[in-house]
């Protein structure tokens, strides 16, 4: 009998194996035309090949990397790839603190638009009612710009790799005004070695903080006069074509900037092909041309390899012995917006697999053994 039941369940699972399958199409076949704003076209004809797109989907089944949810490709303005590991096209997807990038691209048009004076505006005079009632007052906070928020090199106390920081995130998830708490905290200090202190590269301190990302949504409503949901709904997701965001909003129902915006993983596509365009989307212009260049070169360093911008990741990618330089947007789990300028190439890999050893490493992987091979054989 339990014989029988096995083999009746392995049965089972072939068909909905063969059926969960068969709604994925080969990768040298075009993705689904969904009148999305997306033109879409065969990996061959961008000049892809499409085996190492098939041995990546293998190793996906085959449990060699952990909780994929999709791998979406766009080559030469079309989408070429499309794989779906876990939900589908229309799964919104948590790809966490890849949402700190899009803020960029808001503060970007608000600026713009000259509702926002520009990236020296001081933080305390957008947000006056927060320094009344602040705690550890400090001179130096008045000088807190929009640019050390982006930079994540303000001087606030503020390091969410740092269990022991004040501001770690986790800790301002436990009060009601989020930007308060962040505009409470002391001024950091750094041990050093001697009398003498080495300059960092670029000028800035960086030290990781989801909180200081925050109050840019204060920021963007005291500017535009729109919530900032609404104002990315206007501005940004309206013209892309995005009709389906989720965000994450704070006691106080601010949205929340640092992380946790729900995206189909097309419409991820999209705001990295906007900035692989400078700024532009099917022929419309969207943000400044000079705002993408600005937001994708470094401002700060943050190891040998990784430099960061506005809010965006910069590093090359080396595969095949060759290096491919990139700018990203990133979140816990592996998730990854990737933009290669050189190979006029965007890549979307969303992934669960929060907070574990390896997360972002295994996304890489996908990168430079697969994906790039693919692109550049």
């Amino acid at each position: 009998m339990a014989r029988r039941m096995t083999t009746a369940f392995v049965a089972l699972m072939c068909v909905s194996w063969s059926s969960q399958s068969s709604t994925q199409a080969a990768p040298s076949s075009a993705p689904e035309s969904r009148q999305d704003g997306w033109p879409t076209a065969s990996v061959e004809s961008a000049g892809i090949a499409s085996k190492p797109l098939r041995d990546l989907e293998a190793a996906v089944r085959a449990g060699e990397f952990k909780k994929i949810g999709s791998v979406l490709m766009a080559r030469h303005g079309k989408l070429v790839y499309e794989a779906y590991f876990d939900g589908d096209s229309n799964s919104l997807r948590d790809t966490r603190s890849a949402t700190k990038s899009i803020t960029d691209v808001l503060i970007g048009i608000a600026i713009g638009e000259k509702k926002l004076s520009g990236v020296d505006a001081r933080v305390l005079q957008l947000l006056p009612e927060h320094g009344p009632k602040m705690q550890n007052p400090d001179p130096r906070k008045d000088k807190i710009t929009v640019e050390d928020f982006l930079t994540m090199s303000s001087a606030l106390e503020c390091d969410d790799w740092n269990d022991a920081s004040r501001g770690n995130e986790e800790r301002m998830y436990l009060v009601e005004d989020w930007a308060q708490f962040i505009l409470d905290l002391p001024v950091r200090g750094r041990m050093h070695l001697g009398e003498q202190i080495d300059p960092p590269p670029y000028g800035r301190s960086f030290s990781y903080c989801t909180g200081r990302v925050f109050p840019l949504s204060e920021e963007i409503q005291k500017a535009t006069g729109l919530r900032t949901d609404h104002y990315a709904d206007e501005k940004l997701f309206g013209p892309l074509g995005i009709t389906d965001a989720k965000w994450v909003y704070s006691p106080m129902n601010v949205p929340q900037t640092g992380g946790g915006l729900r995206l189909t993983s097309r419409d991820l596509l999209k705001i990295a092909q906007l900035y692989l365009n400078g700024g532009n989307w099917q022929g419309r212009r969207i943000l400044d041309e000079a705002w993408v260049r600005t937001s994708t070169q470094p401002h700060a360093r943050i190891d040998e390899d990784t430099e960061y911008g506005y809010l965006w990741w910069i590093k090359s990618f080396k595969s095949g012995g060759k290096s491919y330089p990139a700018f990203f947007m990133t979140g816990n789990g592996g998730n990854k917006v990737v933009v290669f300028p050189g190979l006029d190439l965007v890549v979307v890999i969303t992934s669960t697999n929060y907070n574990t050893r390896g997360m972002h490493e295994q996304s890489e992987k996908l990168l430079t053994e697969y994906i790039l091979p693919a692109v550049a054989p």
